[in-house]
């Protein structure tokens, strides 16, 4: 009988609370600002991995900088070939004196001349100026290799925020369930309390756990929307910008296949490769400095007036040769120096190859636990899950009380966030893994 008066007393609570909330949602209280009545924020643009990487190669200043860098280089290409090429230049000169010079009655230097000639050079064997050429064609190809390194740095600082962005909506998520449990207990607690089954500690206790979560709720709002900021500035927008959808990565290598492509296919390991080509060619070519220099000179001229040795108008070619014979040891010390680059070229590569390697290991024993630690969490989730349950029936049936429902709250909230870190440290051991193996991007 007791039983099913209390049954009946709950029940006319229930309609009650409800018809209070209801009249309390339809009438705002003076003084209070409707939330629904509000204008709303804008949503954040929505985009998905691939085109932000497009976008932010597109705005990224630091795509600007290699472009630049390989303009510049491909500029000294022509500045190197010009030196091989014929040039063509034109003189002239006018000439003022104090009076004619003359021998007996015969003009021989007017007192106004006017000369001007045009020269011709032409490089007919030049190996010094030729090989240069091809070193500013080696520097052209490092400058596009280092810009590749640079591509692919941004595409993973933008992936790396990409994947900010989607953990934080799990966190979210993870909040917004939280919330929707504590207040699930809540209303219950309080219905038995205001029905006179319950009591007033396991109200506040329920009121309690509901601000707790809405606050955990709140911080998590405010990480997505960071996240979202921090992505927006990589792709040179305006605003925030946000994750269109959830990231399917590449299947990840092998450590054996990352540590290969790795040694050989990184953006980084290939443009330290290029520079140890170019300056092992520079030695190769340290022979053009003992090599003659043959140059040929054709000069048409214009003279007026015309002298005893200048007629008004003539021509004259040469051929001029120079060869280095002695310079004070300088070429010995330019080939010293070129071995030096070569040395210290090859040592910078083999610390670049070793560290890529290095990175493929971590990423690869990273990879490995985090998915490990994924798979221990998610079955925590769900435990915790299934002991909130439990406890929410037990206290409803009035076997424990609420103290084990927030505690099964609280143990299933940190569990689901606990999934959320892995899931996201797994993402991004494998996103570290493509790109320490040169596939990311």
């Amino acid at each position: 009988m007791r039983f099913e008066i209390g049954r009946a007393v709950l029940a006319c609570a229930t309609v009650l609370t409800s018809a209070q909330v209801s009249a309390q949602d339809a009438t705002p209280s003076a003084g209070t600002t409707d939330v629904r009545s509000a204008t709303p924020t804008a949503a954040p643009t929505r985009i998905g991995l691939q085109d932000a990487i497009t976008l932010a190669l597109q705005r990224e200043p630091r795509m600007d900088l290699a472009q630049t860098e390989i303009a510049r280089a491909e500029a000294l290409v022509r500045e190197a070939r010009a030196a091989s090429y014929p040039t063509l230049n034109g003189n002239a000169i006018y000439t003022r004196l104090d009076g004619d010079r003359k021998l007996g009655t015969r003009v021989i230097a007017g007192e106004n001349q006017l000369s001007a000639n045009l020269l011709l050079s032409v490089p007919l064997i030049a190996p010094q100026r030729w090989v240069q050429t091809g070193h500013a064609k080696d520097n052209v190809e490092i400058v596009r290799r280092s810009g590749d390194d640079v591509r692919r740095q941004v595409a993973l600082a933008v992936a790396s925020a990409y994947l900010a962005v989607v953990a934080q909506h799990r966190a979210r998520e993870v909040a917004q369930r939280a919330v929707d449990n504590a207040h699930a207990h809540y209303d219950f607690a309080h219905t038995r309390f205001t029905g006179g089954v319950g009591n007033r500690l396991d109200d506040v206790r329920a009121s309690q756990e509901v601000a707790t979560s809405e606050a955990q709720r709140e911080a998590a709002l405010s990480g997505l929307a960071r996240a979202q900021e921090a992505l927006g500035v990589l792709l040179g927008a305006e605003a925030a910008v946000d994750a269109q959808d959830d990231v399917v990565l590449p299947d990840a290598p092998t450590l054996d296949q990352g540590l290969s492509r790795a040694a050989t296919e990184r953006s980084d390991v290939v443009a330290s490769a290029r520079r140890v080509k170019a300056a092992e060619r520079v030695v190769d070519d340290s022979w053009t400095d003992y090599m003659p220099l043959l140059v040929g000179l054709f000069q048409p001229f214009y003279q007026t007036p015309a002298s005893l040795t200048q007629p008004t108008t003539g021509w004259q070619a040469q051929l001029m040769l120079s060869v280095p014979l002695y310079d004070g040891g300088l070429r010995y010390g330019q080939k010293a120096e070129r071995e030096a680059n070569v040395a210290a070229s090859r040592t910078q590569q083999e610390a670049i190859v070793r560290q890529a390697k290095s990175e493929v290991r971590v990423a690869f024993a990273v990879l490995e636990r985090s998915d490990a630690g994924l798979v221990a969490n998610t079955q925590a989730a769900q435990l915790a899950a299934q002991a909130l349950e439990m406890a929410t029936l037990s206290y409803k049936a009035g076997a424990t009380s609420n103290l084990e429902v927030i505690d099964a709250e609280r143990r299933a909230r940190d569990a689901e966030t606990a999934v959320v870190v892995a899931e996201d440290t797994a993402r991004r051991a494998r996103l570290d893994l493509l790109a320490a193996s040169g596939r990311w991007p």
